[in-house]
């Protein structure tokens, strides 16, 4: 990622309450309002310790947020962060492609079965992929297949 990233006073005190609440550290935080949700990118390795046990940590943050919460473990290696952003479907292959334009698309091959656990409801998880794609490793599309 070549660009600094910016907080907001609000996206602050978000990163403030949840690293106080679960121990974990924030990369980025996005509150995607048109949504009704907060998605958290940790440190590699902090995912679990974001979650707690059996949800805890996520479940008591969603509700003093009033808001869902995503949160998605870290990689410097999109192939890796991809894999992260759409747990816990199970992905076959990745590719990452650059067009004679010179954009970035990934193409994701998903196990049938979790094709809609990838997708999400309503495109939610595709969606916040592809946003998390293009923000730290320039990818203009993520294709599911």
């Amino acid at each position: 990622m070549s660009n600094k990233i910016r907080f907001t006073n609000d996206e602050i005190r978000y990163i403030a309450l949840f690293e106080n609440i679960t121990g974990a550290v924030a990369r980025d935080i996005i509150i995607d309002e048109a949504e009704g949700r907060v998605i958290i990118v940790v440190r590699s390795g902090d995912v679990g310790l974001a979650i707690g046990k059996k949800g805890a940590r996520v479940k008591m943050l969603s509700k003093m947020l009033n808001k869902n919460i995503d949160i998605i473990e870290y990689s410097d290696k999109p192939e890796s962060f991809l894999r992260n952003a759409f747990s816990p479907a199970k992905l076959n292959e990745i590719r990452i492609t650059e067009k004679l334009d010179g954009q970035k698309i990934a193409v994701v091959t998903v196990n049938p079965r979790d094709k809609g656990i990838a997708i999400g409801k309503g495109g939610r998880i595709a969606e916040r992929t592809r946003l998390l794609a293009k923000k730290y490793f320039e990818i203009a599309n993520v294709i599911i297949n």
